[in-house]
């Protein structure tokens, strides 16, 4: 039986489905709420073991695995699920911990103002 933990296996597979696609970029809405950094994203068809966040320095990414790369005969094939990447520069100050969520496709990620003096990767939870 292998130790290897459910979330990277999935995310391994989901990188070779994904082959050659690059991944997607997505918009982002950004504000500051009291002592913490807010950012909001949709993130449609992904689930919270699907995302990894880095706040690293003065930036934070935010990835999501493919979800499934099956073919189908689409009559109209605007977006595909997944394979999503986005890396932010975020203001001076805020670097003292993080916290996510994702809920009904969207992700909020709040980065909490202070110094933790380290890189930060974080999985969101589901409320």
């Amino acid at each position: 039986m292998s130790s290897e933990h459910p979330r990277h296996a999935f995310v391994e597979q989901a990188t070779e489905q994904q082959g050659e696609l690059p991944p997607q970029t997505f918009p982002v809405n950004v504000y500051e709420a009291g002592d913490a950094l807010v950012i909001v994203a949709p993130l449609p068809a992904v689930t919270p073991d699907d995302v990894s966040i880095t706040v690293d320095g003065d930036r934070v990414v935010i990835e999501a695995a493919l979800r499934t790369a099956a073919p189908k005969d689409y009559l109209l094939h605007e977006w595909r699920y997944g394979g999503y990447r986005r890396e932010l520069q975020i203001p001076a100050g805020y670097r003292a911990g993080a916290e996510a969520s994702l809920a009904n496709g969207q992700l909020a990620l709040r980065i909490l103002r202070g110094d933790s003096g380290g890189n930060t990767v974080i999985h969101p939870t589901a409320p």
